[in-house]
């Protein structure tokens, strides 16, 4: 009796519609703006034969473009990874003037156009320029170089590590770390086996969204990268160069081999997410 109560007061009172039709509309959703698009590039690729395929994923300009965007999105997420938690750290825990300025701020690469980003940020770090010119005669180049590139990812995936950490330090409760103190925990110890357990899980989340934005990005990046092939060239603009030249097959094979490497290595990074949750559960 209690359970058939229960069903009619949940249809009763429910905001949306039952599950049937809110999982229609979202399957739809999703396969309109995700999965009909995604099979899209699978299907044009595969018109090339295997053969095809495989002579242009393995070409060195499109390894070299493929080592390019993964080495500098995962160095960018890994910087952003330990500075976005520091950065969250000292935004939630002091107070200091100017505080809410610094925290508006860190949503300023939502907001800035990848565009305008890009421009700023070769402006400063060219060889001629603000701070590249300070870092000439060391023989350092920042500018036209992947060490640029990794400065332009860091500048616009930071947000979402520390957007990410920010809730889980407002719901930590500061008396466990004071309770480590008096029990004789050092600052170290009381970081290590009080406040990461609980952090981890959210740095590994926004490590991953940084990650994946950072590969997809094309805007604050092909200005100051200076699009040298075998060098400096990132493979969002080696697929969009393809499509210029009108080999979509070849562009769309490109695509498919970034699409299949970042599902994988997000799947990686979720399963780890995954072990660190279950480990601080146990």
């Amino acid at each position: 009796m209690r359970t058939l109560s229960s069903r009619f007061s949940l249809k009763q009172y429910s905001v949306l519609p039952g599950f049937g039709i809110t999982m229609g509309l979202s399957l739809m959703y999703l396969s309109l703006l995700v999965f009909i698009p995604i099979a899209m590039v699978f299907l044009n690729s595969s018109q090339l034969g295997w053969g095809k395929f495989m002579e242009i994923v393995l070409s060195p300009r499109v390894l070299a473009s493929l080592k390019v965007s993964f080495g500098a999105s995962f160095l960018a997420a890994t910087v952003n990874a330990v500075f976005g938690l520091l950065l969250a750290w000292v935004l939630e825990r002091y107070t200091f003037p100017g505080k809410r300025i610094v925290d508006g701020l860190i949503d300023l690469p939502f907001a800035l156009p990848t565009a305008v980003a890009g421009i700023s940020l070769t402006t400063l770090y060219a060889p001629n320029d603000w701070i590249g010119r300070l870092f000439e005669p060391l023989g350092l180049k920042i500018a036209y170089t992947p060490l640029g590139i990794t400065i332009a990812l860091i500048f616009i995936s930071l947000p979402f590590v520390v957007r990410t950490v920010q809730p889980v330090l407002q719901g930590m409760d500061r008396e466990v770390e004071e309770a480590a103190a008096c029990l004789g925990a050092t600052r170290f110890q009381t970081f290590r086996k009080v406040i990461l357990p609980v952090l981890l899980p959210a740095v590994i989340t926004g490590f991953a969204l940084a990650f994946a934005r950072s590969l997809g990005e094309y805007g604050s990046v092909v200005f100051i990268s200076g699009n040298m092939p075998m060098y400096t060239e990132i493979t969002p603009l080696l697929i969009r160069t393809k499509l210029e030249q009108y080999d979509y097959a070849g562009g769309t094979a490109i695509a498919a081999v970034m699409l299949v490497i970042s599902f994988l290595m997000l799947l990686v990074i979720n399963l780890i997410q995954w072990w660190a949750g279950n480990r601080d559960k146990g």
